[in-house]
């Protein structure tokens, strides 16, 4: 078969198969805090599954145990360190709008 007639056939790439982000041995508990900080944003909020490329089972194992971790006060519910430095450097007028009233004597 000639290439000009299968102009819509993809060739073939290969690539790199990414590692899996929790290994067989890993136990996901509250408690391996460096297995579930992996899944946290800088903002403190819980990555998403296609971020993280977990399966459904283990987003909600990791899910669970960020929410035991919170309620156990090992990790911050917000982390609100960037807000701070944000408002620091911005610095914002402080004076009110006042208007022109109309004085009568």
């Amino acid at each position: 078969m000639d290439k000009s007639k299968r102009p819509f056939l993809k060739s073939k790439r290969s690539f790199r198969r990414r590692l899996p982000p929790i290994q067989s041995g890993d136990r996901i508990s509250y408690r391996n805090m460096s297995l579930i900080s992996r899944f946290i944003s800088e903002q403190g909020k819980i990555l998403s599954r296609r971020v993280n490329r977990l399966t459904l089972k283990q987003q909600r194992l990791i899910t669970i145990a960020i929410k035991q971790a919170r309620i156990l006060s090992l990790l911050p519910f917000l982390n609100n360190e960037k807000q701070f430095e944000r408002t620091e450097l911005t610095a914002r007028p402080t004076g009110l709008r006042t208007r022109n009233k109309k004085v009568y004597l």
